[in-house]
């Protein structure tokens, strides 16, 4: 951007006071929370007045060596001085103060991982102006320590329990137990401790100037863009660094001003399960990071609420009623204009209402499902809308088993069920531990004493969440709820020990290690693993799916060799098998033996006598995959074993071929050497041995086909076969190949008298064949897109091995996301849509479809789509999740 753009470029965005400058639509700009801002005040709501430095201005700070543009200073000021006018207060004045809070917003709600700063403005004399001004010293003493904690935190880098320890250790010996006990003297004395606290860590004394400290704090706002949880968050949910956050100056309000004022945290229907009817928590004479915290327990917004918590504090329904009849009448308005569930931030000052946040509500998947299908039915948003609500990766949590409510519990202690699934684990007790142990394949249970921002990846790692403090609004219960984990907030009888690595409960111990299960639907904390049971997926996303699948075109299949594989996909919603990996059938003893047989073997007979072993074993399989799949297309790999997954390896299994061939334990051993392979996974495999032992896909073909004709001839179904020949790279190897089984087919038609259906394809997993679809197509009926294995072959990478250090590339921007996880569409897709392209271009009723990982994952599946495939397969647990994505795809391509 050349500097004269940058001077004419308009880097601040005011609101409130009746007019604002933005609106909902520039959340690119503005950010989500200063859109919403923005958009509240123009519907006339009750906003602070304030406004917001734009996202541009956050990647200007970065592009630019964390340095702002030279016109933003002169911006703010003007914003600066409209904001002083509309609230008649005037900043860093000593008798009448302004005083801001501080807030990041970026465009995608990253709730948590950003820095905030409240009450700036207060030094030694605005502070007393405060005082003066409000009529409640005590008030005005809390708000100067608040700031003083929270900005030594946030922009100075100072540990936050360096003041903690201060505030403990004070109400320790003056025998206080809460916060709200103490008084205003007492603060002053705080605040003094706070400031002399401060300038010892710092070596220098803590600033006073108003106008520092809010150049301070938007730096910091700026900077937190890049911290650790920021970007572990975004990694997460797939939140591009680009998009950058913006800065919200906002006039403070004040809930702490005694026991008419109060902060709360609603939503406009249950995030947890999606019913109606409003659900949140408010704290009364306080400040709103005391909700989320967890700090003081924090009471139910409805009596119904209260009635189903049983909580004994009164719900805002009850203490405050005229300010609950005014929030919901608020509540109502923003979600018929929203049209979405609303996730709302306010404060009540001195009985005054006023709004501070509003956005579209984090919720659970079954939350999503239920109000995506009531908004609908309500004519509040469209089938198709509703359609689009629901994130498909979500449908992970609806898809696993849950607690069988009839199976014994050892209930070690019951809290709050703040994010609904039950999970399994080792119970550890620090972050890192848990992503430690997780990466290595354990199942682990959190347990803190409360989340924070800094236990993201740890929480990303865990199977659940379990907290010792925290209300449903906490960290812990709105970051589960985001991700998807089973989470029990608020657990206050557990005493939890971080240096032995233990909690106790009712005179219990749970150690490190201990196998835990959190109920999160409940709120039990169970010791040991309780039995689950199946989902019923029926209600409302019975309803969602199909109306997803009146929206989609592509087909949704499934990965599948076994029955009990195949039979689950059915349930699901499988419209066929795409991919069905023979080499999978043959690992069971009493088969590996016949293959090892059979791959051992010098000379042709002695294979043809090994494959007759395995022959009606693998017509066996097939049948009853057809008898399940019915009429549906099953695409049937040949065998595609790298040859040392089947080589013998030990002494026994040596000794088990020999004494089935007859051949010496010794001649074994060197056939077995010289078939060993440097790279086996681009070596002998695939269609090479197709080409070299023709008689192993033969008798494959042979089982299929027979297959096909015994479950005819039992159910009157013609199942229809799709085979595929993997590993080709060159039009000649499918023509040989084709030939040699569709010689198998004709056979079986004139020993049985009936024709089989079939197909006859290949799997599009090398670069050459991607360009030279056109030939391949000639002999080609189908192309299946093998992306695991052609990613691995375009990029020169192993899956099995890049793990090591993928992370790195990820981290240093070199690879957006991880190409086995999500398709690489500038290279890979390239590839994929030259070959389709070509293979049309030669056979325009050449099917297409993709079989790899990728089949399951949306943001491919939307390639997919983009790329005219017509169908996807993936495993059998994501054929929701592929039928949504697929749905949402055609609709965004058509919108």
């Amino acid at each position: 951007m050349s500097a004269d753009v940058m001077a004419e470029m308009k880097w601040v965005y005011t609101f409130g006071g009746g007019d604002s400058e933005g609106e909902a639509g520039m959340r690119e700009l503005l950010g989500g929370k200063g859109a919403n801002l923005a958009e509240m005040a123009k519907l006339g709501l009750p906003v602070p007045p304030g406004f917001t430095i734009t996202t541009e201005v956050c990647n200007a700070f970065y592009a630019n060596n964390r340095n702002y543009p030279e016109t933003l200073t002169a911006q703010v000021e003007a914003a600066l001085a409209a904001l002083e006018a509309k609230v008649e207060k005037s900043f860093g004045d000593a008798t009448n103060p302004l005083l801001v809070s501080v807030r990041s917003g970026a465009r995608a709600s990253m709730p948590g991982m950003m820095d905030t700063v409240l009450n700036l403005g207060l030094n030694d004399e605005t502070a007393e102006g405060l005082a003066q001004l409000s009529g409640d010293r005590r008030f005005a003493y809390d708000s100067y320590r608040r700031f003083i904690q929270m900005y030594s935190d946030v922009v100075l880098g100072l540990d936050h329990a360096v003041f903690e320890d201060i505030l403990e250790t004070f109400k320790d010996e003056n025998d206080y137990s809460l916060d709200t006990d103490l008084t205003a003297e007492d603060w002053e004395v705080i605040v003094k401790e706070f400031k002399e606290a401060a300038a010892r860590e710092l070596g220098r004394d803590f600033p006073s100037d108003p106008r520092e400290q809010l150049w301070g704090a938007i730096g910091a706002v700026f900077s937190s863009w890049m911290n650790d949880r920021a970007n572990t968050y975004r990694r997460l949910h797939d939140i591009p660094e680009s998009w950058g956050t913006a800065v919200n100056v906002q006039a403070m309000v004040f809930g702490n001003m005694g026991e008419t004022s109060a902060t709360g945290v609603a939503f406009t229907r249950d995030p947890s399960t999606g019913d109606t009817g409003y659900y949140g928590e408010f704290l009364v004479n306080a400040q709103g990071e005391d909700v989320v915290a967890g700090i003081r327990t924090p009471q139910c917004l409805t009596e119904d609420m209260r009635e189903r918590m049983g909580d004994p504090a009164p719900s805002m329904e009850q203490a405050m009623p005229e300010s609950f009849a005014e929030l919901s009448r608020v509540f109502d308005q923003l979600e018929r204009h929203y049209r979405d569930m609303q996730d709302i931030e306010f404060t009540v000052e001195r009985g005054r209402l006023w709004m501070l946040q509003t956005r579209n509500g984090k919720r659970t998947a079954k939350a999503a499902l239920k109000i995506a299908v009531d908004m609908a039915e309500e004519g509040l948003i469209t089938e198709e809308e509703a359609v689009m609500r629901v994130d498909p990766a979500q449908l992970d949590q609806l898809l696993h088993p849950t607690l069988d409510p009839d199976a014994p519990r050892d209930v070690l202690t019951s809290g709050l069920p703040a994010s609904p699934g039950a999970a399994c684990g080792i119970a550890v007790f620090d972050a890192d531990e848990a992503e430690s142990r997780a990466s290595h394949g354990e199942k682990v249970i959190l347990v803190r004493v409360e989340t924070s921002p800094e236990d993201i990846h740890g929480m990303h790692a865990a199977e659940g969440i379990v907290t010792a403090r925290g209300g449903m609004t906490s960290h812990a219960a709105v970051v589960a709820r985001g991700m998807g984990r089973p989470c029990v907030s608020g657990a206050g009888s557990i005493k939890i020990d971080y240096a032995a690595k233990t909690f106790t409960v009712a005179g219990r111990t749970v150690k490190d290690g201990d196998i835990l299960t959190v109920d999160g639907s409940t709120g039990q904390v169970l010791l040991g693993a309780a039995k689950m049971i199946q989902p019923e997926l029926t209600g409302d996303f019975a309803t969602l799916m199909g109306w997803a699948d009146k929206s989609r075109r592509m087909k949704v299949r499934t990965n599948a060799e076994t029955p009990a594989d195949a039979k689950t996909a059915v349930e699901f919603g499988a419209e066929g098998i795409g991919l069905c990996r023979t080499e999978h059938m043959f690992f069971e003893a009493d088969r590996i033996a016949a293959v090892r047989e059979m791959i051992l073997s010098d000379s042709q007979d002695g294979r043809v006598t090994a494959l007759d072993k395995i022959l009606p074993m693998q017509r066996d399989d097939f049948a009853e995959i057809f008898r399940i799949m019915g009429e549906r297309p099953c695409t049937i790999r040949l065998l595609d074993p790298p040859l040392h997954e089947f080589l013998p390896h030990t002494a026994e299994d040596v000794a088990d071929v020999a004494a089935a061939t007859g051949l010496p334990a010794a001649e074994l051993l060197a056939r077995a050497a010289d078939l060993s392979e440097s790279n086996p996974m681009l070596g002998h495999r695939g269609c090479r041995l197709g080409i070299t032992y023709p008689e192993i896909y033969e008798m494959q073909a042979r089982a299929i086909f027979e297959a096909q004709v015994i479950v005819e001839k039992e159910t009157g179904v013609r199942p229809v076969a799709e085979v595929m020949i993997p590993l080709v790279a060159t039009a000649a190897e499918l023509a040989i190949l084709k030939a040699r089984v569709a010689g198998v087919a004709s056979a079986v038609a004139e020993e049985t008298g009936k024709t089989p259906v079939y197909l006859i394809g290949t799997m599009i997993e090398l670069p050459r064949a991607a360009l030279r679809a056109g030939d391949i197509a000639k002999d080609a009926e189908f192309f299946s897109f093998g992306t695991n294995d052609l990613t691995q072959t375009t990029y020169g990478l192993s899956r099995d091995d890049a793990g090591k250090f993928l992370g790195d590339y990820i981290e240093a921007g070199i690879f957006e996301k991880d190409p086995f996880v999500s398709l690489d569409r500038d290279g890979v897709g390239d590839l994929v849509q030259i070959a389709a392209e070509r293979g049309r271009a030669t056979r325009d009723s050449l099917k297409l479809g993709i079989c790899g990982e990728h089949g399951g994952d949306p943001a491919s599946i939307h390639f997919c789509e983009e790329s005219g495939l017509d169908y996807v397969s993936c495993s059998p647990y994501r054929v929701p999740i592929a039928r949504l994505a697929a749905a949402q795809a055609r609709l965004a391509a058509k919108s």
